[in-house]
């Protein structure tokens, strides 16, 4: 994953804002409005979804990110895009505000606060 990849990926998401992106795990995470709405992993980028937004994702064929963990598969929030998503940020908008919404609510929930307090 070379740093171009990254900026095509931060301009495709721009439409929600200032985002940012932070290196992690061998990726990079990226953040709008300093919400985490996504990762790049493997030369792909993976949307945050949750139980409202998942089912968008699944219909149009993404695939989840996964990763071995202690021996077995482990299962994120964060899906693939649709390939024509990748094209331009006027395709990637719907998608990229499924994410912040996705990321939004998980701010707000009583367990993400106590993860958030430790």
């Amino acid at each position: 994953m070379g740093p171009a990849f990254v900026e095509h990926c931060l301009e495709l998401l721009a439409t929600l804002g200032p985002v940012r992106s932070r290196r992690m795990f061998g990726g990079h995470g990226l953040y709008a409005r300093d919400l985490f709405v996504a990762l790049i992993a493997f030369d792909r980028l993976y949307l945050k979804v949750d139980a409202r937004t998942e089912a968008s994702f699944v219909a149009a064929g993404c695939q989840p990110f996964i990763y071995e963990g202690k021996g077995k598969p482990v299962r994120m929030s964060y899906w693939t895009v649709p390939d024509e998503a990748m094209e331009s940020p006027a395709l990637m908008a719907p998608w990229a505000q499924r994410a912040w919404q996705a990321a939004s609510a998980a701010k707000s929930t009583p367990r993400a606060a106590g993860q958030r307090a430790r």
